[in-house]
């Protein structure tokens, strides 16, 4: 394993992307085969899914034979590893469905999946960084957070308060990313990770597990969100820059403000009656910060560009 970004140029590398189906997966392959990537798009569905994939790519890249589709299984180490051979990059994601069921059970089913993927990577011969994707609530539940002045990349969720107030999807998140430091630490495994707010888009509605809380979220400052496509920039971004290292709290949009709130509930229950923000609403005191991500974002566009000045 070779700690920083591949030496080689982007026409002579592949990388995976899994589990490829779902807004990320699709906006991220785009963008790896635009950047003349081969790309292993792995999804853990059906054939639907690489359906939607094909079409998503468009001809051109297939037709070069730039993306290869893999059937993964978190539970089946072998079909993990196959999807992972030869490459210099893992994007590595357990994508939760916008109306998805969290429970115990899921849990379960992400650290396995975290065990798996890391350890087919320590395998893999020729692979150079793994970028995982995580949440922001592996970041931000935990006893007196309404006393923390600011989150970042340094915080972690308590998985004892995660159990008690059955926080299911903080708690996948929050044990299947330590899941995969300790792996990616004890192997060799060059590892970054992502911890996205709230990836907003069609589907969303107020039953995501990820929502749970989420008046106390708002509240505490900490709700934030994302979108596909700022989401799949920062993994180009943290996969291909030498210094990128850690985690890397990620989103684009704090719920902070009355008309922020209003504009939210209505995103997420589209068919509830609108109704103007209360008076007595007041501006909420942002207290997450992705400062880190900001910067990295900024010295990695003006090493593709330059000084635009």
């Amino acid at each position: 394993m070779c700690p920083g970004a591949p030496a080689m140029s982007a026409s002579e590398k592949s990388v995976c992307v899994m589990d490829a189906s779902g807004p990320l997966g699709h906006a991220l392959v785009h963008r790896l085969l635009r950047h003349g990537y081969t790309v292993h798009a792995a999804t853990y569905g059906d054939d639907d899914d690489q359906d939607q994939l094909r079409l998503y790519a468009g001809g051109e890249e297939q037709d070069e034979g730039r993306l290869k589709l893999f059937r993964a299984d978190p539970f089946d180490y072998h079909s993990i590893a196959d999807a992972v051979r030869g490459c210099s990059g893992l994007f590595c994601m357990f994508n939760t469905t916008p109306a998805a069921t969290c429970d115990e059970v899921m849990v379960e089913v992400e650290v396995r999946a975290a065990q798996n993927v890391l350890e087919a990577c320590a395998q893999t011969d020729t692979m150079e960084r793994v970028v995982f994707t995580s949440s922001v609530t592996a970041v931000v539940w935990k006893d007196g957070h309404k006393l923390v002045d600011a989150f970042d990349e340094r915080n972690w969720s308590d998985l004892a308060f995660c159990r008690k107030f059955k926080l299911w999807h903080a708690l996948a998140k929050t044990l299947s990313e330590k899941t995969a430091w300790a792996l990616a630490m004890d192997r060799g495994v060059d590892m970054v990770a992502i911890n996205a707010g709230l990836l907003t888009g069609p589907g969303l509605t107020n039953a995501h597990p990820y929502l749970k809380g989420a008046p106390d979220m708002y509240e505490d400052g900490v709700l934030v969100t994302v979108d596909a496509d700022f989401l799949a920039d920062a993994h180009m971004a943290v996969y291909e820059s030498p210094t990128a290292y850690g985690r890397y709290l990620c989103f684009n949009n704090a719920v902070c403000r009355p008309e922020d709130a209003a504009e939210f509930a209505q995103m997420i229950s589209p068919s509830a009656p609108h109704s103007a923000p209360s008076d007595e609403l007041k501006v909420i005191p942002q207290r997450i910060q992705n400062k880190k991500l900001n910067k990295l974002m900024v010295e990695f566009a003006s090493a593709i560009y330059g000084d635009l000045d």
